[in-house]
This record gives C-alpha cells, sequence and structure tokens, in this order.
C-alpha cells in the first residue's frame, strides 16, 4: 500500500495541531505553509534558499578570511611533546585516499559545529554598525588551535530574516538571491495574505517552527517578535516549537508515525489492488 503525505501537514500534526502556518527551516532552504484543517493551502506556500548549507558557508568565508585554517580531523595526527604533558605537536597525515569532496564536508562539519556551538540569533534587528564590539566566544578547533567567534556569530544566523546580508561576506558579493526575497517574518506574513481572510487570525495564532536550523539559540522569540512587528496592527501572534532538539528536528518524520499509528489510517492509503483497478492517478484524489 502507499499514502503520500505533504511534509507541512505532518510537521502540523507532530505539535497536535491541525491547523497552522509551518515555518520548515532545513539544510537546504526553508518552506512557509499554511494548512487549515489538515490540508496544505497550495497558494500559501513560500519557499527560501536560505538554509543550513547558506549559513555555513557563509560562517566559512569568515573564519577562512581572518586567517583561520580549518583542518578536519583526517589531515593531522596530535602527537604529545615529550617532557611536555597535556602538549601536543600537530603532523600531517595521509591524504591520498581522501577525495577533495570529502574534505570539503569534513570542513563544513566543523563550520556547522561552530555554528551550532556558539551562534544565535539576534534579540531585535542586526545592524552590523551596533555590533562591532560584541564580545567573542573561544572555539577549539580538532588540531588543537583556538579561534575567536565575534560579531559573526550574531551576523550569519540574521542571514534567514535578512538574506541581502548575504553578499556582505567576503567572496559572496555575487551570490545569486531571487530578486525581492524577504526574510522569514515577510514569508510568513505574505503566507498568511494568500489565505482567505477568515483563517487567518487562526494562522497567525499558531505559528509552528520546525527544522534543523530552526535550533539556533533564540529563534523563536524573534520570529515571533518580527511576524508581531509585519503583521496588521492588533494581530495576536504566536509562534511555537517543541522544546526537544531531536523533536524539532525530525517533526515531520514525528507526524508521519502519527499519522500512521491512526485506526482509520488503513482506509487513507493507496492498495495494491486499487492500483491496478484504478492506475497510478488514484493517489492524488486520495492523497490531496
Amino acid at each position: 500500500a502507499l499514502f503520500l503525505a505533504k511534509e507541512a501537514v505532518l510537521a502540523t500534526f507532530s505539535v497536535a495541531k491541525q491547523t497552522s502556518v509551518v515555518v520548515d527551516s532545513g539544510y537546504n532552504c526553508t518552506t512557509v505553509a499554511g494548512v487549515h484543517d489538515g490540508y496544505v493551502l497550495t497558494k500559501s506556500v513560500a519557499r527560501s534558499p536560505v538554509g543550513g548549507q547558506l549559513l555555513n558557508r557563509c560562517l566559512q568565508a569568515a573564519m577562512e578570511a581572518r586567517g583561520n585554517q580549518l583542518r578536519p580531523r583526517q589531515t593531522f595526527t596530535r602527537v604529545e611533546k615529550k617532557g611536555f604533558p597535556g602538549e601536543f605537536d600537530v603532523l600531517p597525515g595521509d591524504t591520498a585516499g581522501l577525495s577533495p569532496s570529502f574534505l570539503a564536508q569534513q570542513v563544513e562539519l566543523i563550520v556547522g559545529d561552530v555554528k551550532e556551538l556558539v551562534s544565535r540569533v539576534s534579540d531585535v534587528h542586526f545592524v552590523e554598525a551596533d555590533n562591532m564590539t560584541v564580545p567573542a566566544i573561544t572555539y577549539e578547533l580538532p588540531d588543537g588551535n583556538e579561534i575567536q567567534v565575534g560579531m559573526d556569530r550574531f551576523k550569519v544566523p540574521e542571514l534567514l530574516f535578512q538574506p541581502q546580508l548575504v553578499r556582505s561576506f567576503p567572496g559572496m558579493s555575487d551570490y545569486p538571491l531571487p530578486d525581492g526575497l524577504k526574510g522569514l517574518a515577510g514569508l510568513v506574513v505574505d503566507s498568511v495574505n494568500r489565505c482567505d481572510t477568515d483563517v487567518r487570525k487562526d494562522l497567525y495564532q499558531h505559528v509552528v517552527l520546525v527544522g534543523g536550523t530552526s535550533l539556533l539559540t533564540q529563534m523563536r522569540e524573534r520570529l515571533e517578535l518580527d511576524i508581531s512587528a509585519a503583521a496588521p496592527g492588533g494581530t495576536k501572534v504566536k509562534v511555537t516549537a517543541p522544546v526537544n532538539p531531536t523533536e524539532r528536528r525530525h517533526a515531520v518524520w514525528i507526524g508521519g508515525s502519527i499519522l500512521a499509528s491512526l485506526g482509520s489510517f488503513q482506509q487513507m492509503w493507496m492498495s495494491k489492488q486499487e492500483y491496478e483497478e484504478h492506475g497510478p492517478g488514484l493517489i492524488h484524489r486520495k492523497a490531496p
């Protein structure tokens, strides 16, 4: 048997709701979609190319521009110095069997770890000139070298709210962005405005934030603040997100497991017999 379900619907089910605006910020992109009574409002779907991958790329560019060398663990060996306990020499390792794509992936893993540990979303609209003296946080690289991450720990997450900042990073001045691309709050407001007026109030009160990139510190609070400022006056805005990081990262899969556990699910799927009788087009009627 087969059943197809849209990601936004499953994310909504994962937080025990049937109506919501789902903001799913993942690795490749961020998607915003309205869900009403368990069905995606197709005209409300909006996408942004800003996701975890682009944030990693910008942070890596900023770190390397400051002279930091990011060396994957597979490219060196740490040997303790004789007579100096706790001090190590870093010796080049054998990289003959390692492909450039593998090494690039390992560097991105280091950058992603830096992003997850030291980055946080600014409490208010980020202005670079006002954050030049932000205290830096120390991060120890795999080779033992320590780096200082200052303003970039706020600037990189701000890309989700101000995508145009991408072009201010070293080597990213020509990065292609869709014309008129808005930040998360703008995407949510546009998504809600495409829906019927009688459901907009419910949608604003049930914004659901999920996805791996949504785990950045202070992101839920900042998103709620920005949506409240961009929404029509007097609109009550509530952004919810699973507290457990695993539940937030895998909200779609959890929603799928909830759906599949329903007693009525067996009447929803397309069986092999139905497929043979009606053809593949039946799935679009059983799973709209």
